[in-house]
């Protein structure tokens, strides 16, 4: 397969980050699959990536008919048999569990033809854990976005088996939808950006989940010093509660951690009470007008969104 080859793509979870990875895919003129368990689900997808079409246009990223034209290549099943025909490249963004990736990728493989590509969106794991799974491992690499309404840096992660062909493919691909490939040599947990990151949300967890300092004062001290926009719990109900208390609760039990088993039940309070950051309104703030936006949190005024 050559690049000019790929023209079809599928996107295996309709979540936030298969919604991104999908719009984006459709807007540099890619036909897009949208797959996932319900048609509920694959609906509620669709309208929020008309929204997210249409801020596009309001900031002028993009032109009506440009958006116009990209809804139009996407398509939504919950039938895998369907999503799967003449696909060339897959984007899985299902929640992080090797073996329901495994799982998934084993379904499209005896699904798609021989040649399709397969990448995983994966946060914190690696391509090895499920390559086996996959029954084509020279076929199969991380492909890892962050959030593409604010970064064009992706991260292209293969494991021992992916071939070489198949790097470059996906490497030519990424820049083909106008991003910027960091290619890994070897397979690491997190990536490059991620590992960084997760280091300073367990702190930041740590920190509250044993009481030494509110999660206003923790953000306060990181944008104060750091002179950032956010704060380390700003940016988890960016990310989403639920999926970092599931990445958290994931390791902290592949490394039998104490602390991580701490920071995990801290998160799940709020999970469990249906506050899971931005997309449900409210996590550790309340949205639309976070308290870490107004002009005088840094200095101590604006301590809660009550």
């Amino acid at each position: 397969m050559k690049i000019q080859d790929i023209k079809r793509i599928l996107i295996v979870g309709a979540g936030t980050m298969g919604q991104q990875i999908g719009l984006l895919c459709a807007l540099n003129k890619y036909d897009v699959v949208m797959y996932d368990i319900s048609k509920e689900i694959l609906e509620k997808a669709l309208e929020r990536m008309k929204k997210n079409a249409s801020r596009m246009v309001k900031f002028k990223q993009y032109s009506n008919n440009e958006a116009g034209d990209a809804l139009l290549r996407i398509i939504i099943t919950d039938n895998a048999k369907k999503a799967a025909e003449d696909v060339d490249l897959i984007s899985e963004s299902v929640p992080e569990d090797p073996e329901l990736k495994g799982k998934i990728f084993a379904l499209f493989n005896r699904l798609c033809k021989p040649e399709t590509i397969f990448t995983t969106n994966t946060s914190t794991l690696t391509p090895s854990m499920f390559a086996s799974e996959s029954g084509r491992p020279e076929n199969l690499c991380a492909l890892h976005f962050h959030d593409v309404a604010i970064s064009k840096i992706v991260d292209i992660m293969p494991h021992s088996g992916t071939s070489s062909q198949t790097i470059e493919l996906v490497k030519g691909f990424a820049e083909k939808i106008g991003q910027i490939p960091i290619v890994l040599k070897k397979e690491h947990n997190g990536y490059v950006f991620n590992n960084m990151l997760m280091a300073l949300l367990e702190s930041s967890l740590s920190l509250a989940s044993k009481g030494i300092a509110s999660v206003e004062d923790i953000d306060r001290s990181w944008m104060g010093v750091m002179h950032t926009m956010v704060g380390p719990f700003g940016i988890m109900d960016s990310v989403g509660l639920e999926t970092v208390w599931k990445i958290t609760d994931y390791w902290a039990e592949k490394r039998d951690d104490d602390q991580a088993r701490e920071n995990a039940g801290f998160l799940k309070k709020f999970v469990d009470e249906g506050k899971i950051g931005i997309k449900s309104n409210q996590g550790f703030y309340k949205y639309p007008e976070p308290a870490f936006m107004k002009p005088d949190f840094i200095a101590g005024k604006g301590n809660t969104d009550e």
